[in-house]
């Protein structure tokens, strides 16, 4: 039977005979198997064994293994890696037989990397499945990276801002382990009084002169030295591009919600109060809104998520493009830079 890890913790009372952790994201693997062991030790199985198919392997280890009686617990627990998910014939014949029969007093473990369909539809595959469970630890993407990131929030018992739990997304998408880290620090400095994203960024980069949030303001106020020496100096400091792409993101969509809101004539203090722009602020914003057109703002949300893009699939930290965006915050510098491709 497939399920998703989440779902993982209503399929522990009892334990099933086998349990198939086949992904790529190594928390999730983790993560899932701890769960299995607390709930079988809380079921009796104490002894654990632990087998890695590698070169030289012998299969009848583990034959021999699941037929031993245990000198130690009624119970044991067997756990199996397959680094490449792939048992050969060999294995897959042998995994077959051990289940033919089932045995109450082993919990079966089998771990891999990720599996194709044609893997997931093999027979020895299928026997496994049949016996228990299959659940594909993935690192989520999108949607369900969010989703996991609030589960987990709701877990350590944190109150994150939406801009605090924006920001988080932005960082840490693709990194359940960086991002559970991160939630386990905030927990322990943070744990009962809400979060911001100007906290987030304090306790993540206190150490740093200036901060995206000092960038955002010269920015919007088109200070176009002082925005190219606080960037040099966020890269002197080795400040995660990904926060400066996050911080951009953010005034990006609000400017271009507001151009919106002012170009169809709308009263906007319902957007300042939305987007939690109090009045020492709307001037900055005003500034900007007065300088910049709609096109010009959707050109660089546009090249933002360029340079994002090729920072997450390619590694790459354009420093060069973010200055250049930086400074297609003044309407002229469109005339002689827009034009350039990522």
């Amino acid at each position: 039977m497939k399920l998703f890890p989440d779902q993982l913790f209503k399929h522990l009372t009892p334990v099933r005979q086998c349990y198939l952790l086949f992904g790529d994201d190594p928390w999730l693997v983790d993560s899932s198997k701890q769960q299995v062991l607390k709930a079988a030790r809380e079921q009796g199985f104490e002894e654990r064994i632990q087998l890695h198919q590698e070169t030289g392997f012998n299969w009848t280890e583990l034959l021999s293994e699941w037929q031993a009686m245990s000198l130690f617990a009624s119970k044991r627990i067997i756990e199996l890696t397959l680094p490449n998910s792939k048992p050969g014939t060999e294995g897959a014949a042998m995994l077959k037989d051990l289940l033919a029969q089932p045995n109450p007093d082993i919990l079966f473990i089998v771990l891999g990397a990720k599996v194709t369909t044609e893997q997931t539809n093999s027979k020895w595959f299928k026997n496994l499945d049949s016996h228990g469970i299959y659940l594909p630890c993935n690192t989520p993407e999108g949607p369900q990276f969010q989703r996991w990131l609030d589960n987990r929030i709701k877990y350590f018992g944190l109150h994150l801002q939406p801009d605090a739990r924006a920001m988080l997304v932005t960082l840490y998408e693709g990194n359940l382990l960086a991002a559970d880290q991160a939630l386990q620090l905030l927990q322990l400095l943070s744990p009962k009084k809400p979060i911001t994203a100007e906290e987030l960024n304090a306790y993540f980069d206190d150490q740093s002169r200036f901060n995206v949030f000092q960038l955002a303001d010269a920015l919007l106020t088109n200070k176009k030295n002082k925005t190219i020496h606080i960037l040099a100096q966020l890269k002197a400091e080795d400040t995660a591009l990904t926060i400066i792409l996050w911080s951009l993101f953010k005034e990006l969509n609000v400017l271009s919600k507001l151009k919106r809101a002012q170009q169809n004539r709308e009263n906007l203090n319902p957007l300042w109060s939305k987007f939690r722009i109090w009045d020492k602020r709307k001037p900055l914003y005003q500034d900007a809104l007065n300088r910049l057109s709609l096109s010009q703002i959707e050109h660089m949300q546009a090249m933002t998520s360029q340079i994002e893009l090729n920072l997450k699939q390619q590694g790459i930290e354009d420093w060069i493009s973010l200055s250049h965006l930086c400074l297609l915050f003044d309407p002229v510098a469109h005339n002689s830079l827009s034009h350039i491709e990522l």
